[in-house]
């Protein structure tokens, strides 16, 4: 017990210190979102606001049409989330329990793709995107991001079911189930707690993306969230504060979603853990 005490208070000092470096730069941004130019000039960014200013806020939210970038971002997010999970469901499918020929090859390629930089992918896709007539539109960043973390959903749920237990879908196919039956009835249903994690995963990282947005969605009424915090950074009209609450403001949904999920990443890693 002598030799375990102190580890223990390393280990909890050390997790500390991390959550502090982690959580530190939130705090400063809540705080400073909330103070008056004048009262930053005068104590710094570690002071604590005297009353709380909310026309930084305002002002950041007016001159972007925040709201519309808010929706632009939720919709693109979700609609991302749900066609990828289900994409990934369908070719999962086929190459973990289908086993269709050259089943090696298929993950060899999603694997590549999961390893290629967006900067490589950047030309073909506006080039594409400007040939269809959907540069500039929601549409096509749906679709890109789509078939990008539909890529990443297939090589996880190929490798989660290709152990899945053949006597269920045995047991499925003696009771006069076709392969589509079993797929929604009994093969989806039993990994749902994956399936919650990828459409979790793949709603954030949608709504996070910076890179290819800010080139593919060049209209200001077609701007996601990052790209409008992103646009704006280099603007003369924005002082520390007004750069606070945009940066607070562009947040605050990724947590409250990822805090509305939490339980559902809990049980989707518990129950990855335990089979």
């Amino acid at each position: 017990m002598t030799v375990r005490n102190p580890v223990r208070f390393f280990v909890l000092a050390g997790l500390l210190v991390l959550l502090l470096l982690m959580v530190g730069p939130l705090l400063a941004v809540a705080v400073n979102a909330f103070k008056s130019p004048a009262e930053y000039a005068a104590n710094g960014p570690l002071s604590i606001p005297g009353s709380l200013y909310l026309d930084g806020i305002v002002d950041f939210w007016n001159r972007v049409d925040f709201g519309q970038k808010l929706w632009n971002s939720f919709v693109s997010a979700l609609t991302v989330a749900v066609l990828g999970v289900v994409l990934s469901i369908l070719n999962a499918y086929a190459l973990g329990i289908g086993r269709v020929k050259g089943r090696v090859w298929f993950l060899v390629f999603f694997l590549v793709a999961n390893l290629l930089p967006q900067e490589v992918l950047v030309y073909p896709l506006y080039y594409i995107s400007k040939e269809v007539g959907l540069y500039d539109s929601l549409i096509a960043i749906i679709i890109i991001f789509t078939v990008i973390q539909s890529a990443f959903g297939t090589y996880l749920l190929t490798s989660v079911y290709t152990e899945f237990p053949r006597e269920m879908l045995e047991a499925a196919a003696i009771d006069g189930a076709g392969k589509w039956r079993t797929l929604w009835r009994v093969v989806v249903p039993i990994s749902a707690p994956t399936l919650a994690v990828l459409f979790t995963f793949f709603f954030i990282w949608t709504w996070n993306e910076f890179f290819l947005p800010l080139i593919f969605l060049v209209g200001n009424d077609n701007q996601t969230v990052p790209v409008a915090l992103g646009v704006l950074q280099g603007d003369k009209m924005m002082d520390a504060t007004t750069t606070s609450a945009s940066a607070l403001i562009g947040i605050v949904p990724a947590i409250l979603f990822f805090l509305i999920f939490q339980r559902t990443l809990t049980r989707g890693i518990a129950a990855g853990a335990i089979k």
